[in-house]
């Protein structure tokens, strides 16, 4: 999504010509509700050509279901004992306070980014950093 009519707003190389009431008028016409059902707001700067067109290998497709399946396996064992929970997606809030454990940096962290998009819930905020903690392990282990 742009984040300004003219698509350069905290662009890396290119500077954004809006007026700053125009940025606010452009963002607010995204709803709140809307921007509530959204986990994760990332901005994502334009990735040059020259990296596009890069040629270098990439993983393959058999590296990346070898990962999905250790996530799975990860996840299996975390739920062995929960009937009806198969995936992180499932959990509950309290299964999520149960294995989602911040230092006083990411929770403070978290609190900024809820203050920020008007989060509904602490509980549902810390769903997607189940996802990306079983990454970050999983990165270690391979």
């Amino acid at each position: 999504m742009k984040l300004c009519p003219c698509g350069y707003y905290n662009h890396p190389t290119k500077e954004c010509v809006c007026a700053p009431g125009m940025v606010s008028k452009y963002l607010n016409k995204i709803s709140g509700p809307l921007l509530d059902r959204i986990d994760i707001h990332l901005e994502v700067v334009p990735v040059p050509f020259k990296k596009l067109s890069d040629q270098t290998p990439t993983e393959t497709s058999s590296v990346i279901r070898e990962r999905v399946i250790k996530a799975r396996e990860i996840q299996s064992q975390r739920f062995s004992k929960s009937d009806g929970v198969f995936c992180n997606a499932q959990m509950s809030s309290k299964m999520i306070r149960q294995y989602v454990d911040l230092d006083e940096v990411s929770n403070s962290l978290l609190k900024n980014a809820m203050e920020k998009t008007c989060s509904s819930g602490y509980a549902e905020s810390l769903q997607p950093l189940v996802l990306i903690c079983n990454q970050h392990f999983l990165a270690k282990d391979l």
